[in-house]
């Protein structure tokens, strides 16, 4: 299955849910208004909500609040990437100057804390003390793993281990509390923790090859800078496989690019990890996160809902942007 076509099969859901966004957005504050709708409507995928939305329906809940919970998920990843943005002084994001680039880094931060606060208000209306846990548990989770990152800037002695530690954190873990709600919200929690095992590899795919195209994909396409993640330090995986793998004289040019000369390194960087297999080695640890997600969710009956669970698996590898 296609994108357009995942989206087709729940596009009521989808469409709820996009109008509650709008709606709960609303503040009485014009700079909350102006930089909230900014974020939101900068053309991102919508993948997280759209999670909640199928795993709802995978484990046939009846209800409306999925749709809630959906908007939840979406205002919690934004509030991040308003306070990534500033820590990492981004200027570009998905093709579209950043909030902190418009309004200045104290607006982004607080309209952050706005949309983060509004979640946790809009969460209690269900009225399940599950629902509060889990979110809770992944919020605190996820600031964890932003601090983790931040330790692993400029250290070019990151291991795998502990690079997996931090997209876990950081990334799989809003991937993990999104495919979480379908079974919290439908009282099915015996299968909970194939929704939990799904979305946590899930996002792990996912983010290994956002990693991978930091260094090969088209920044127009791509919708950020080319080379971000080397501006930043981030010792992310194609970088530690070719310090852990690659020849004294490429490991000594990685080495000082996470250290200290970062961007201006990134053509002879871009050609050292394109020349020794760190994409390849890259992807094709994604692909085995993907193939975890999709084994996650066996036990479920043949369905399209399910299929499009699988697709995404699918199309969170295969994707140039």
């Amino acid at each position: 299955m296609t994108l357009s076509e995942i989206r087709k099969l729940i596009e009521d859901d989808i469409r709820a849910t996009d109008a509650l966004i709008i709606e709960r957005l609303a503040s009485d504050v014009v700079l909350i208004n102006q930089i909230g709708h900014y974020i939101i409507n900068s053309g991102g995928k919508r993948l997280r909500p759209l999670l909640v939305l199928l795993s709802a329906r995978a484990c046939n809940y009846q209800g409306d609040e999925h749709r809630l919970m959906a908007a939840v998920i979406e205002f919690i990843h934004t509030s991040t990437l308003l306070h990534d943005d500033v820590v990492d002084e981004s200027d570009t994001r998905r093709g579209n100057q950043t909030a902190n680039d418009v309004w200045g880094n104290a607006a982004s931060v607080l309209v952050g804390d706005f949309l983060y606060s509004r979640s946790f208000e809009m969460m209690v209306e269900p009225g399940l003390m599950k629902i509060m846990q889990v979110m809770s548990e992944a919020t605190n989770v996820i600031a964890e793993g932003e601090v983790l990152q931040l330790l692993n800037c400029h250290d070019a002695d990151t291991t795998q281990e502990r690079y997996m530690e931090v997209i876990h954190r950081k990334t799989a873990k809003l991937f993990e509390a999104a495919t979480q709600m379908g079974p919290v919200l439908a009282n099915r929690s015996d299968l909970e923790e194939a929704f939990i095992l799904y979305g946590r590899h899930l996002g792990a795919a996912f983010q290994l090859i956002d990693d991978a195209l930091d260094y090969t994909a088209d920044a127009e396409e791509l919708g950020k800078n080319i080379g971000d993640d080397l501006a930043e330090g981030k010792p992310t995986l194609p970088l530690i496989y070719v310090l852990e793998n690659g020849t004294d004289a490429e490991k000594a040019i990685i080495r000082r690019a996470i250290e200290t000369e970062g961007i201006a390194l990134l053509t002879e960087v871009t050609e050292i990890i394109k020349n020794s297999g760190a994409i390849d080695f890259t992807v094709q640890t994604a692909q085995k996160e993907a193939n975890k997600a999709k084994l996650a969710l066996s036990a479920l009956e043949p369905s399209d809902i399910k299929q499009a669970l699988l697709s995404l698996a699918d199309l969170a590898v295969n994707r140039s942007h």
